[in-house]
């Protein structure tokens, strides 16, 4: 760390005071709650994005205030927002592939089957286990909750079932494989943090991971026999099944681009990458499936290819639009485009910035050093682990920095009670990992509430197993239930071995 040198040779630059660390939370308290009591839900269509740019710019005055320069702080927000360009890749490729798969009959094909045959009664559980099986096999939740998550919930808005539950369905399962793939990269960057070999620690999140999953299913169960027979309604669903059926051409072949992203996973290609090919190749098949609607879309001209570019391209751009007469699908329908993802990057920005620089000038080693010194037992250290992690969502905004510093920050700690880093690398990814997403700022909160299209804040009651991971990790460290010791002589120093 530069700067970490320079505070060891420059005389002029101090070491941060309580003080200094808590002057940049009680802004973020003041403008975050400020912005929620003001605006509502509405907060995150820029007041709190505005809100997060005014924290990463108090925390530069403290740190210019301890004696660093404003080159400091340009270098620091440079490269936070270096650290994001694969997010904003991902990002800008899920809003044109939301678009162009709206337009090929994608997702108004998954919803046509979906609502014929998924029930009210077990949609919600069906919905989680669904995403499960996905995110487990490809090894992203953003890619899972961009795809089959987005149909899924415009399947509920037809059926007449929440689309908040549907959501928080969806992130349940969307981060229960997350966790316990091999191909994620979270779950890689926490072994590797840690140093222990990543399928050990694939086995040691499946101790929290699988309970969890199995709480949160019940759960949605419970919730959908509860709900479903209030819900349920045959007509209206019979009405918009034939309007789809009349706009599309509804046939197995407008899956294949889901089927092509799922291959392309599989295969380790970059998730920008894969997004892209599946939307462009879903633009292909949809010219030659879909030329009505192409037509329709962009006021036609008569000639097919340029119709279909212009399609194809303005639906990467600005999403899909259609005006059928039917609010439920027009609503369902008119998303995505790579423009629609642009408030929640501006919202990524000021968060990972502000997260950054308080990491940067260590404001947050400054909060979180008596913490561990105060941390006596196994059970208390396990809550400061979590509440580092925790916290570390709440006030830098990404997953990555609430991984990546407990890991380090903690790993000596655990090593000095004799307690394996399997622990820690479980602990990390049920605390950091899984938390993320039920933060409207965080980079994955906003990510969610954007390509599901429901506000972080609906969907939080319900992202069940993002509460009962964590919850369960932390009960094991109080308990001692499955808390493994070192063997005497294990060197912990040695390099994971690679994935």
């Amino acid at each position: 760390m530069q700067d970490s040198k320079r505070r060891q040779t420059d005389p002029e630059v101090r070491e941060p005071s309580l003080t200094d660390a808590l002057l940049p939370m009680g802004v973020l308290v003041v403008l975050v709650a400020g912005a929620l009591l003001l605006f509502g839900l509405d907060a995150l269509d820029g007041p709190l994005q505005v809100a997060l740019v005014l924290c990463a710019m108090s925390v530069a005055l403290v740190a210019m205030h301890m004696g660093h320069q404003w080159q400091d702080v340009q270098r620091v927000g440079q490269g936070a927002l270096a650290s994001i360009t694969s997010a904003v890749f991902i990002l800008l490729a899920v809003g044109a592939l939301i678009g162009v798969w709206n337009l090929s009959g994608t997702i108004p094909t998954l919803v046509y089957y979906g609502i014929q045959i998924l029930s009210p009664s077990w949609y919600y559980g069906a919905t989680a286990l669904i995403c499960g099986v996905i995110a487990l096999s490809i090894g992203s939740s953003w890619t899972t909750a961009g795809t089959i998550g987005v149909g899924l919930v415009g399947v509920a808005d037809m059926l007449g079932v929440s689309t908040a539950i549907t959501a928080g369905a969806v992130i349940s399962g969307a981060y229960l494989g997350d966790k316990l793939s091999p191909l994620s990269e979270t779950t890689v960057l926490t072994a590797q943090m840690v140093k222990v070999d990543v399928y050990e620690h694939v086995k040691r999140q499946a101790w929290t991971s699988v309970p969890a999953f199995v709480i949160a299913f019940a759960a949605f169960l419970v919730i959908g026999l509860v709900q479903g027979p209030d819900v349920t309604n045959p007509v209206g669903e019979q009405i918009e099944l034939s309007s789809l059926n009349g706009i599309y051409n509804i046939t197995p072949l407008n899956l294949l681009p889901l089927l092509l992203l799922g291959f392309l996973s599989i295969r380790k290609v970059p998730a920008a990458l894969a997004l892209t090919y599946s939307a462009l190749f879903a633009g292909v098949l949809g010219a030659l499936l879909q030329p009505d609607v192409m037509r329709d879309f962009v006021s036609g001209s008569g000639n097919v290819v340029v119709e279909s570019l212009k399609g194809i391209w303005s639906a990467m751009a600005n999403g899909f639009s259609i005006n059928s007469g039917i609010g439920e699908i027009d609503q369902l329908l008119s998303r995505g485009g790579m423009d629609s993802m642009l408030l929640t990057l501006w919202l990524i920005v000021g968060a990972v910035t502000f997260g950054a620089l308080l990491e940067e000038f260590g404001l947050i080693g400054r909060l979180i050093d008596p913490m561990v010194r105060s941390a006596k037992s196994t059970g208390r250290l396990y809550v400061t682990v979590f509440a580092s992690a925790f916290g570390l969502n709440i006030v830098a905004g990404d997953q990555y920095i609430a991984l990546v510093l407990p890991s380090k920050v903690f790993r000596l700690e655990f090593e000095k009670r004799q307690l394996a880093p399997t622990n820690l690398s479980r602990l990390a990814a049920d605390s950091g990992t899984v938390t993320s997403p039920l933060v409207p700022w965080n980079s994955c909160g906003a990510f969610m509430g954007a390509v599901l299209g429901v506000a972080t804040l609906s969907y939080l009651p319900y992202a069940i197993f993002n509460y009962a991971s964590p919850a369960l990790s932390v009960l094991y460290g109080i308990t001692g239930f499955k808390i493994e010791k070192l063997e005497p002589g294990t060197d912990t120093n040695k390099p994971a071995p690679s994935a």
